[in-house]
């Protein structure tokens, strides 16, 4: 079994049976498991982040009118299918991990409406890894009792990210 493929049993395991679980009792009833890509390595990156203005913040607004304030580290750009993206990467200042919230081509079709997180991994040379194999919905995505913050503008892009999980699919009521 790969990395990926262990990380993605475990979150289903937590899904269903864990405390924290986002699902509600009629979606544990029918969960199957969460709906993801295939692995793609190429959609795995180290990249360098160009630092933001020191003391840059955010403020990104929720998925229930609520807003919470984010550090800005910095931007950073890859290219994904050929075109050149470039991502502002935030920092829960509560938590102090990274975090990389966006929108991108598959957002409603293939993927949830409002966007996906990642949070990139530091490196111990400063450089920071972000690989979209685990690209995750916000816990919103499964029950809107959640709040969740929307990516921010300078993290939309057209280009299509087909990596990490898709849209969740559940015969029970959910908010989708």
């Amino acid at each position: 079994m790969t990395r990926i493929e262990s990380f993605r049993q475990h979150k289903d395991e937590f899904f269903l049976k864990g405390d924290g679980s986002p699902l509600g009792p009629d979606q544990r009833a029918v969960f199957a498991g969460l709906n993801y890509y295939p692995e793609r390595p190429d959609l795995q990156f180290v990249v360098t982040v160009t630092p933001s203005e020191a003391g840059g913040r955010v403020v990104l607004s929720t998925t229930t009118d609520e807003m919470q304030e984010y550090l800005v580290v910095g931007t950073f750009q890859i290219d994904i299918e050929q075109q050149p993206v470039t991502l502002t990467l935030l920092r829960d200042p509560s938590r102090g991990r990274l975090f990389l919230p966006f929108r991108d081509g598959t957002a409603d079709s293939e993927t949830y409406a409002q966007g996906r997180y990642l949070d990139p991994q530091e490196r111990p040379d400063g450089s920071i890894t972000v690989d979209f194999n685990y690209a995750y919905n916000p816990y919103c995505a499964y029950n809107d009792q959640w709040s969740c913050p929307l990516p921010p503008a300078s993290n939309y892009c057209d280009v299509a990210i087909r990596a990490g999980e898709m849209r969740f699919q559940s015969d029970a009521s959910q908010n989708q």
